[in-house]
């Protein structure tokens, strides 16, 4: 019982039992002969979610304001430079990568530009960077559908047993998430500010440098995910990255991560990142319209908020 009661402690507990009472649900529409094949496409798909929740979580870590809207348009650049890149050669796919990498490192030195220099709110400001990446994605893409190199490609779609190899990557940035939040000074910084940005700056600690390194995290984790969704989907579109706008900040909400600032949870993003698919799996499965579907949606997640809210606040 012990150990019942201090899980119940966690935050991020919640959206697992979420995730778990909606793959339940799903399963017994079909008896279990689809349990295998739900439990790999929600962790493929929730794989991307989680790579981009991980960094708007660090962003919004750093307190109320805080929230990085360039994540959609960085991906879908990221991606398409990279493909148009390696244009089919399995010898380029690193000089891909890097190319991806660095778009998002610049991305990030734009935000905070803008936030810094400008003093303007960062959500006005990464919504105008957004604009100027999208355009230049719109210029690159041009209505073009490259493939991904054969190798990257059979890679992305894979499995090593059994689990598929966009989800280990999503661990592997995950673990190194936990590390950087947990183990390291940057973490506690970043904790900090989001608790009470004067009084960090009055305890010595750099602000402006930690808030910098972490846009900039922000953005190269977009560019990765955009480089990985369009090796996985076959090519870059221009939509691509539209729908982790909202997915983004909805995982780091449900996953437990204080919307103030201060406190955050990766265990949690990847119980949120699997519950919004199963959700929508689920109604799908049950046969429920576009229409009902995205209303029950909604309510779900609102359910899923008030009660790890609720349960937070009976804590204190």
């Amino acid at each position: 019982m012990t150990v019942f009661r201090r899980l119940a402690h966690k935050p991020w507990i919640w959206s697992w039992i979420a995730a778990l009472v909606v793959w339940f649900a799903t399963i017994m529409v079909t008896g279990g002969a689809s349990t295998l094949g739900l439990s790999q496409a929600a962790l493929t798909f929730a794989a991307f979610s989680i790579i981009v929740g991980v960094g708007q979580m660090f962003v919004i870590t750093l307190g109320p304001g805080n929230i990085d809207l360039s994540v959609p348009a960085t991906m879908t650049l990221a991606g398409t430079v990279a493909l148009k890149l390696m244009n089919v050669d399995n010898s380029l796919i690193l000089p891909g990568l890097l190319v991806a990498v660095l778009i998002g490192v610049a991305v990030g030195i734009g935000n905070f530009a803008l936030i810094k220099a400008l003093r303007i709110p960062p959500i006005i400001a990464t919504l105008s960077m957004s604009f100027i990446v999208q355009s230049a994605a719109i210029w690159t893409n041009r209505g073009i559908r490259i493939k991904p190199p054969a190798i990257l490609a059979d890679f992305m779609t894979s499995s090593t047993f059994g689990v598929p190899n966009v989800a280990l990557i999503a661990l592997a940035i995950s673990v190194l998430a936990w590390v950087l939040l947990e183990k390291s000074v940057y973490g506690r910084w970043i904790s900090a500010i989001g608790q009470s940005m004067p009084a960090a700056r009055m305890s010595g600690i750099p602000v402006d440098g930690t808030r910098f390194v972490t846009y900039l995290f922000c953005a190269v984790l977009a560019s990765v995910a955009g480089y990985l969704l369009a090796c996985f989907s076959g090519g870059a579109a221009l939509n691509m990255g539209s729908e982790y706008l909202l997915m983004s900040i909805a995982v780091v909400v449900i996953g437990g991560t204080a919307v103030a600032g201060g406190d955050s949870n990766v265990p949690g993003i990847w119980g949120a990142s699997l519950f919004m698919f199963l959700v929508v799996s689920m109604l799908n499965t049950y046969g429920i319209g576009a229409g009902i579907r995205l209303i029950m949606t909604g309510f779900i997640i609102i359910c899923v908020i008030m009660l790890a809210g609720g349960r937070r606040s009976s804590m204190r």
